[in-house]
Parts: structure tokens; sequence; C-alpha cells
């Protein structure tokens, strides 16, 4: 009967409206949360089967949903560890059982922002529990091959481990000039000396010294040097190696090295100009130039100038920060300088992100409606960049939020009117039969 699905179509209508009322007031009461993303309902009309001869109204029926693929204004702090998506996708994160527990047992959670501090035992987290997640990086900072579909290589973010750290040195350049007055007859072959700082193992300061000692000749001039090499770690009187240098003498290449013949400890590498050797804490390499290159060590009319040496490693140093950039690099900075390396935080997109289940906490899960996680490098494919020092802010439009409620308002009262409208008519129907 018509009437009756007048009254089946209001009290639907009541029943939806009273539903778009609860996104409402959540969308308001969440307009000051980070990282809130809005609720929003869908209506569709029901429509029955119809006769020619009556019309059943059929009401209306209501989804809804997150629309997490929508994203908020960031607003800059003061903390490095505030952590943003600036654009499209979603960083990994866990509770706090998933701290102790395997990487496959491990429930893994998407949010867009997070406010993160160290806890007591070095792992960032946000005050509603919601904890870090990246691939650890090795000694180099190099991540290595990781699973981009799961998070089987991911690891709570804990920067504990890393409080104290030491480079030791691997690499040396030499941009030096050896006076050429001093390979001339009748010079006195006083050796010159090159103490150079590296830095062993355990973040100590150790001395490289190379000693320079010009060949004079009889007669005229040979442009050679013998060189030798003493670490203060090992023997300080026992000399590494020997190296003997001819530079060039003619218009083309005058003052360029033309050739380097390497002994005992010591080897040269002409293509890279590179002499390697084993100090105490192990290996190192020494650019001086290759033949014929103006770039390394000279030997040209003019005093002895050792002024480009520079080397790579650093001391002991202790963490004074934390920061992130914009690739999803956490990199730790020490007050000696050095920066470290320790995780990527990879960037989470699917195909459907407003399919993603929601949690408390801003977070949310994978489903079978939001499709396969992928996990991309911050700023690659569709996924924005990382921000750090930077929250996102909610999606909430108070304004729109009001007008939707003042029409809430107004169609929850007019679906409760047809429903006093059919019970008038009901009451008229059974006072018929008086």
């Amino acid at each position: 009967m018509s009437i009756s699905s007048s009254l089946n179509a209001g009290v639907m209508g009541l029943s939806v409206n009273g539903t778009r009322l609860a996104t409402i007031s959540d969308n308001i009461a969440n307009s000051g949360t980070y990282g809130y993303k809005r609720s929003a309902v869908d209506f569709s009309s029901m429509v029955l089967h119809q006769k020619s001869s009556a019309y059943a109204a059929g009401g209306v029926r209501i989804d809804t949903y997150k629309d997490i693929a929508a994203t908020g204004s960031l607003v800059r702090t003061g903390s490095a560890t505030d952590i943003a998506v600036s654009g499209r996708g979603l960083i990994p994160v866990t509770d706090n059982s998933g701290i102790g527990s395997l990487s496959s047992e491990r429930q893994m959670m998407l949010t867009s922002t997070g406010s993160f501090y160290p806890d007591q035992n070095g792992y960032l987290r946000t005050q509603s529990g919601l904890f870090l997640l990246g691939w650890p990086a090795d000694a180099n900072g190099s991540i290595g091959n990781v699973s981009r579909n799961s998070g089987l290589n991911l690891e709570p973010v804990n920067i504990a481990t890393s409080q104290f750290t030491a480079s030791p040195t691997t690499s040396i350049e030499l941009g030096i000039n050896l006076p050429a007055d001093a390979t001339n007859a009748g010079g006195p072959g006083d050796p010159y000396l090159l103490p150079v700082e590296y830095f062993d193992n355990l973040g100590r300061a150790q001395t490289l010294t190379l000693e320079f000692t010009p060949v004079v000749p009889g007669s005229g001039s040979s442009n050679e040097w013998n060189v030798r090499f003493f670490d203060s770690a090992g023997n300080p009187a026992t000399s590494l190696g020997d190296l003997n240098l001819v530079f060039d003498d003619t218009a083309l290449n005058g003052g360029r090295i033309s050739t380097a013949t390497a002994a005992g400890g010591v080897t040269y590498d002409a293509p890279t100009g590179r002499l390697s050797m084993n100090l105490e804490h192990g290996p190192v390499e020494i650019f001086i130039g290759r033949p014929n290159d103006s770039a390394g060590m000279t030997q040209l009319a003019g005093s002895y100038s050792p002024t480009a040496v520079t080397k790579d490693g650093a001391p002991l140093g202790d963490l004074q920060s934390v920061e992130i950039d914009a690739n999803g690099y956490l990199q730790a900075v020490y007050d000696t300088g050095l920066r470290r390396t320790l995780y990527q935080i990879p960037v989470g997109d699917v195909p459907n992100m407003n399919g993603l289940n929601s949690l408390d906490s801003q977070a949310y899960s994978v489903s079978a409606s939001s499709g396969s996680l992928y996990l991309w490098d911050a700023g690659t494919g569709p996924v924005g960049t990382v921000a750090g020092y930077s929250l996102m802010e909610s999606t909430t439009d108070i304004a729109a939020e009001l007008t939707d409620l003042i029409e809430t308002q107004r169609a929850y009262s007019s679906n409760a009117k047809i429903v006093q409208t059919v019970d008038e008519m009901l009451q008229e129907t059974t006072n018929l039969k008086r």
C-alpha cells in the first residue's frame, strides 16, 4: 500500500539523516585533530517494483566512508620528528605489541602524519601509541633490496642504538705542491714532512706522516722524489712502503706527475691516481693524481704548499638530533658534524585509499577494498615527499560542516513531518470505522 511505503520512506529518511548527523559531529569534534580525514556520506535512492495502478516509495539508503585520499594543509612545527606526507601516501606505523614481534606477526598500520618522539627505549612513537617503522640502513647508508609489498623488512625506528658513533678514515685526498728547486743539483736534499690526521675504528685520532725526500743529482735537475709512509698507530719508525715520483718538465705537462712507482706495502693505480695501503685500523686509499693530470700533486717552482689535504671519517661523536629529508631518509646528526643515515621511511600507497579500514589515532589498515599495499621511496611514483618539522591539519572544513548540519536538521524535520502526516492519515482511516 502506498501510504505504508510512505511511512517506511519517512522512517528511513530519519535514520539516514541521523547517520549523517553522526558523521558531521565526528568531523566537527576532530576539526583540530592533526591527520584526521573527514567522514563523508553518500545517499542513494531505493526503487521498488512499480505497478501502473499505484506508486510505492522505496526510500533512501546511506553509505559512509572516510575520505582518506584527501590531504590537509601542512603546518610547520619546531620538532624535526614531526613528520607528514606532502601529497598522496601514508607512512607505516605499528602499535606497542609490534615492537617485540616478528615482522611477519606485526600489525602494520598507516598514517598521514605523526608527532613522534623517542621513548625511554629510544623508539620513535606518538603520544597515542603509534611507533614509526622504517628500513634500517647499513654503515654506508644503503638500504639494499627490501620487500615493497609488505612490511617484512620494516623495523621500529630506534635511535638509542646510535647515540655514539665513530667513522674510520678510508680515503685521503692530497693536493700539494713540491718545490721544483729542491731537485736541482747542489740542493740540501732535506725531506719535507706532511702529517695527516686520520681516525681509526674506535674514533681515536692517529697520524699518517708522509716524508718527501728530493733526489739531488750531480748536475741539472732530477724532478724526482722518494716518499715514505709512517703510521703513528703502529711502529712510527718503520715505513709502510715506498713511492718514487718523477715529475714532467716539458712545456705541455710541466709540473705534473710523469711516473709513480710504488713498492713494499704500497700500490699505485695509474687510471685512478690512488695509492692503496694498510694502516693499523684497515685499508686506506690516498689520491695523489694521475700521470699528466693537473689534479693532485704537482712540482712547480714555488714553495712547499700542502694547500688541499682532505680526508673522510670522524672522531667519536655524541648524537645531537635526528632529521628526516624529503626522500624519507632519517639521519642522525652528531656533535662532530657527522651525518649518518639510520633508516629510510617509505611512503605506502594502495589503489583505493578510501577503501582502507579506519582505526584509532588516525591510523588505517589494508583491506580487500583498498587493494594491495606498495611501499614507494618518498617522492617517486604517485606518492609525495616526506616533510619533517611538519604536521598535517584535519581535512574538516568547519564552514561546510555547519552548512551540512543545517541541511541535515531541515531534512530530518521534513522526514519527521512525513511520519506525522502518515500517522494523521492512518488515524483518519481508523475513524472511518466508527
